[in-house]
């Protein structure tokens, strides 16, 4: 059966949460968080106590998890984490966790897995494109200037001040992009948008235009 993947991609802060759940919802698709299920993973080793840096433990941790993620809700061996995996804690040791090659290589098999099922659906991560769905009807890469992509941050996470949220954001890009295994990449194909100075509306109707000529397979 042939997929309908929608895969959006980007760093941080990008707007790739939003822009694909609208998207989604305008196409009566599926949406899926692929980070979400990073920082689960992030979430249930901490919560156990195995260093995020331990490659071998982490990744036997995550062969074993029970994950879900649906409409937003997060639960992680039945556990509600949807608020927890948001939290400075693991947001710094996530990216830690997402260049285990042990753990990659269990969720992208979970999340072919999950558009298997359902078809397809929209996709959202580090890696869609050029990894989990190379072939996907439409690869999306969105981007943002480095301070747009730090102030939306800054106002989800309250707690933390605007300077400490940017430089966050940078080692986190830095461990992205120089991670040996599924690198963040604006891959070929890719469609590139700038969300920086744009409104939300705006670039979900692009997407569903650029969709739309997709399905029709008009160059």
């Amino acid at each position: 059966m042939e997929l309908r993947v929608i895969a959006i991609d980007g760093p941080a802060g990008s707007g790739k949460s939003t822009v694909a759940r609208a998207v989604a919802d305008a196409l009566g698709l599926e949406y899926l968080d692929t980070g979400a299920m990073y920082r689960s993973v992030t979430f249930a080793a901490l919560r156990s106590d195995v260093d995020p840096a331990d490659t071998d433990a982490v990744g036997e941790l995550a062969a074993g998890l029970e994950i879900t993620v649906d409409n937003g809700v997060v639960t992680v061996d039945g556990v509600d984490a949807t608020i927890e995996i948001r939290g400075p804690e693991v947001t710094r040791a996530v990216s830690t966790v997402a260049a285990n090659p042990t753990v990659r290589t269990e969720l992208v098999s979970r999340q072919r897995e999950w558009a298997r099922r359902r078809g397809g659906g929209v996709i959202e991560g580090r890696d869609i494109g050029s990894v989990v769905f190379p072939d996907a009807l439409l690869k999306v890469y969105l981007t943002a200037s480095e301070d747009a992509r730090a102030g939306r941050r800054a106002k989800e996470v309250t707690d933390l001040d605007y300077e400490t949220v940017a430089a966050d954001l940078a080692r986190r890009d830095a461990l992205d992009q120089g991670r040996a295994s599924s690198p963040l990449v604006e891959v070929g194909g890719a469609i590139a948008i700038d969300t920086t100075d744009r409104e939300v509306d705006a670039i979900v109707a692009e997407v569903l235009r650029l969709v739309d000529a997709a399905d029709s397979g008009a160059p």
